[in-house]
């Protein structure tokens, strides 16, 4: 292997896929495009996550896709045959509410949502009041003469994640209350160009909207999903794992990986998600994990 093949990380083998399972602990994996594709479970990634559990390795699951709280991820996790506990998931829609409880983020202020029902769901378990949400996406925004568009002056944090019921009402809510409400802060639960939203394509992530909303409001969101290294934090709190004995396994480069190597993870990339192999050997790229593969089972069938 040449040094510049070798600086682009290992390749998943027969050779070192022990090393990597015997020096790590604890494996935290993405969700869409490593363990499913939209509803459909990638082949052999139960097997995988099977075998892991059977070598006593700590599994957690880091989520960007904020349309699910942690509880109704545990359901998806069952439908699909595997059994997962809501302690082992960390979603960005947690993740949000999470850092409002971190700010001490005054339960008396309610929060405007631009997402799904996940936000709405981990706000109301951390005690806070969420409004906005799908309900919006039934509403209008009107243009007429001397109509003052109202919104909540109450409102002290605006939370922009996928949403799949996005309409000119709550981009205009949104940025009502970021520019108008003082001290209004714009969360944003990632910045995801794109996502596995079914098994067969890629749709628009929850980046769109979040760039929708900087567009309006001239503002940078504080940014609680991977890369950032916020749920990190959490994590390390929860199960007092020293990162070194941490690997990151995700099918994303700017996201996965990176927030893997901020937090001083070892990092595994697989390609039956976002990146593909040619994005991820072109000369541009300069995002490398330790290892990459094809998919997660790999690391059954190499052992």
């Amino acid at each position: 292997m040449d040094d510049a093949a070798a600086a682009r990380g290992e390749k998943l083998s027969s050779g070192n896929v022990n090393h990597l399972i015997d020096s790590v602990d604890c494996f935290l994996f993405d969700c869409d495009g490593v363990i499913w594709k939209g509803d459909t479970l990638i082949d052999g990634s139960k097997e995988a996550l099977d075998m892991l559990r059977s070598k006593g390795k700590k599994l957690v699951f880091v989520t960007n896709n904020s349309r699910r709280s942690r509880s109704q991820y545990a359901k998806k996790f069952l439908s699909l045959g595997i059994p997962v506990t809501q302690d082992e998931i960390f979603s960005s829609s947690f993740a949000a509410a999470m850092y409002l409880k971190l700010i001490d983020f005054p339960p008396a202020k309610k929060v405007y949502v631009i997402g799904e029902e996940g936000i709405l769901e981990e706000l109301k378990l951390a005690g806070f009041t969420g409004i906005g949400g799908p309900e919006d996406g039934k509403k209008t925004a009107e243009f007429k003469a001397n109509s003052l568009f109202e919104h909540d002056k109450s409102v002290g944090a605006v939370v922009v994640g996928l949403d799949q019921y996005i309409n000119y009402y709550k981009l205009q809510y949104g940025t009502l209350c970021i520019r108008e409400n003082p001290g209004c802060l714009f969360i944003a639960t990632n910045r995801d160009a794109v996502g596995h939203m079914t098994d067969l394509q890629e749709w628009p992530g929850a980046g769109c909207m979040v760039a929708a909303i900087c567009g309006a409001t001239e503002k940078e969101p504080v940014v609680v999903g991977k890369p950032a290294t916020f749920m990190m934090d959490f994590l390390l709190e929860k199960f007092k794992i020293s990162t070194s004995r941490m690997c990151m396994v995700g099918d994303r480069l700017d996201t996965d990986i990176l927030f893997g190597q901020n937090a001083g993870c070892k990092t595994l990339l697989v390609f039956s998600g976002v990146t593909t192999p040619s994005a991820f050997h072109d000369p541009s790229n300069h995002t490398h994990p330790d290892y990459y593969t094809d998919k997660l089972f790999d690391i059954v069938s190499l052992m």
